[in-house]
């Protein structure tokens, strides 16, 4: 072939594989997702359906265009009531949630209950159970909304009370796997957990806050078994997500209200951005079971 004709042919193909790559990259799965709830608009979902006054922000899962990248989490957004609103009542036969309340007071309405709630009140929803959220008083309340997936064939045992408390009455421990600079406050775990103040989920398997020494890190590491969502409570840092089970390594500046999603396997950690004297920063995490193959 004439060396004019090759360039020409070697042009061809580079351009084909420079249009082909973006579309390739688009197909593979993403190692993780990021979001800013500042950047979210409102979408109607359950909770809005015939309310007024009530806002809900899809981070991960339903009402998220990249939902189906969530193996055992279905939804993960920010609800907003205004005062004197209230939510739809809602319940999901094959979802357990939780509810964690970041600012202002309301009134928890589950099944034929009205229970008070207030910032940084954690609780559990079990499937089949009617909730939602009403607010009485003269300021917004937001929550984080979170629900897990449960597997066709996995019964969920009823509670006998609601499962609910607050972070402030939760004593902070060290994890010697997460080094020196970082505590844990461990919330919620499953019904077999010894070790948490709530042992209540069944696929969501841990919800813990973490907090850091200014520069101090929970030392990068991945879950093989568990999917898992980092929620900047307080402060800022470095959000470590992708790279691998070899310790690969991406850095991503992370503020207030960012959230990142985790895939299995996947690198995850975080690297304080706070300065002596600084408000601790703080990380609001939860880790669920990843449905392995004959399970949904």
């Amino acid at each position: 072939m004439p060396p004019a004709a090759t360039r020409r042919m070697n042009l061809r193909t580079a351009l084909a594989w420079t249009l082909l790559a973006p579309a390739c990259l688009c197909a593979a799965d993403p190692t993780f997702l990021r979001r800013s709830v500042s950047n979210i608009q409102p979408r109607p979902d359950d909770l809005t359906a015939g309310a007024s006054g009530v806002f809900y922000r899809p981070i991960f899962g339903v009402g998220d265009p990249d939902a189906a990248q969530l193996k055992s989490i279905a939804r993960y957004g920010e609800l907003t009531v205004d005062p004197q609103g209230t939510s739809a009542l809602v319940a999901y036969p094959a979802e357990e949630q939780i509810y964690f309340l970041l600012s202002g007071e309301g009134t928890l309405l589950y099944a034929d209950q009205k229970v008070p709630v207030k910032r940084h009140d954690f609780l559990y929803l079990p499937p089949g159970v009617r909730h939602g959220v009403a607010n009485s008083s003269s300021a917004p309340v937001r929550l984080l909304v979170m629900g897990f997936k449960i597997p066709r064939g996995v019964q969920v045992a009823p509670k006998p009370t609601l499962q609910l408390a607050n972070a402030a009455d939760v004593n902070a421990v060290q994890l010697a796997s997460h080094g020196p600079t970082c505590v844990f406050k461990l919330l919620m775990g499953t019904t077999a957990s010894t070790r948490d103040k709530l042992s209540a989920a069944s696929q969501m398997a841990s919800l813990f806050i973490m907090e850091f020494t200014p520069g101090g890190t929970n030392i990068p590491h991945h879950h093989d078994s568990e999917e898992e969502i980092y929620y900047v409570l307080q402060g800022k840092g470095d959000m470590v997500a992708g790279g691998g089970a070899d310790g690969n390594e991406g850095r991503y500046p992370a503020k207030l209200g960012d959230a990142y999603f985790i895939r299995l396997n996947a690198t995850v950690g975080f690297y304080s951005g706070a300065r002596p004297g600084d408000p601790q920063d703080l990380i609001l995490a939860v880790r669920s079971t990843f449905p392995r193959s004959g399970r949904p």
